[in-house]
């Protein structure tokens, strides 16, 4: 498969987001985000997947907001049957926000965006990294996240972008993320490419610590 060029992936990240948000609006509730303590600044969860298990840590204390949604997300099994249905070799791992049939998963409200805090702290959009995906709109991040599979410094934000909000890291099982990464892909569901022929699965995701 031809690697996207910087400028393509990220008009391609922006696109398929974008055609996500009217479906993503009409399937959040009303009910504002519970307020999760998150007992240590780097958490760490498990993600277990039908082709292995991830393990990362949270950088609560550098994304507090966004960490602190993900593990209310993980604390209400959101992501169990959940897949990766956007995976792009020279790019990213996307999922956590449709299961296996296609069919988007209810959210709560977007979570403010962090990425300049997050940045200002010493986190970028490097290989293994897990940051949220979201629309045009930055104030949209949701449940979806995405693991960086190279480095992709275009996402970082600057003055003139907001960016997209990096939270953790892959600690384990970078072998799984590139099983998955290498996985064939095709159409799917609603879209025309990138959705892996053979689902990869996100079985539950687990807070260790």
């Amino acid at each position: 498969m031809t690697l996207l060029k910087p400028h393509n992936r990220w008009i391609a990240l922006a696109l398929s987001m974008c055609l996500l948000a009217p479906w993503t609006v009409q399937a959040q509730s009303a009910t504002a985000p519970s307020s999760t303590n998150t007992t240590s600044s780097t958490p760490k969860v498990r993600i277990s997947t039908s082709m292995g298990d991830i393990e990362a840590e949270l950088y609560a204390d550098k994304a507090p907001k966004t960490v602190a949604n993900f593990v209310q997300y993980v604390s209400d099994k959101h992501y169990e049957g959940t897949i990766f249905h956007r995976v792009i070799p020279g790019f990213m791992l996307q999922g956590g926000g449709y299961d296996g049939q296609y069919r988007e998963k209810k959210t709560r409200p977007p979570v403010a965006h962090e990425g300049r805090q997050a940045l200002a702290a010493g986190l970028k959009n490097t290989t293994g990294t897990l940051a949220m995906a979201r629309t045009n709109d930055p104030q949209s991040a949701t449940a979806q996240f995405f693991i960086n599979v190279v480095d992709n410094a275009f996402l970082d934000p600057s003055f003139q972008s907001f960016g997209y909000t990096v939270f953790g890291k892959v600690t384990s099982g970078l072998d799984v993320v590139q099983k998955i990464r290498n996985t064939p892909t095709g159409t799917g569901g609603p879209f025309p490419t990138d959705v892996p022929r053979t689902p990869v699965v996100i079985q539950s995701i687990t807070l260790l610590k």
